[in-house]
């Protein structure tokens, strides 16, 4: 699982160099592994300060966040906000993040 995560957090941070929008999944690792957003990596809302900086250096960049209802991506978002980061976006649940990343796909 950690060479997974390591991989992942690779991806997302040359994602964030390239101006691609950073997926974060704020829902509990076994939520995550039950189903997710491909783009996507899982970080927990409670951790999301504590990680961001290694996943995202730009704190303007375009970061969607998702859970089951959007109430944790919501404590997220106003937790990055906290720490500056100012292109915050709660989607909502899984179902709506498909359909946002889908329509951005277009």
């Amino acid at each position: 699982m950690k060479v997974i995560t390591a991989i992942a957090l690779l991806f997302l941070s040359a994602a964030s160099w390239a101006g691609e929008p950073v997926w974060l999944d704020v829902r509990t690792p076994g939520e995550f592994n039950a189903g997710h957003l491909e783009a996507a990596i899982n970080v927990p809302h409670g951790e999301v300060v504590d990680q961001i900086s290694s996943l995202v250096e730009d704190k303007n960049a375009e970061i969607y966040l998702y859970c089951r209802s959007g109430n944790r991506a919501g404590i997220a978002k106003r937790a990055l906000e906290s720490e500056g980061y100012t292109n915050v976006t709660n989607v909502g649940g899984l179902s709506d993040a498909r359909e946002k990343f889908a329509a951005m796909a277009e």
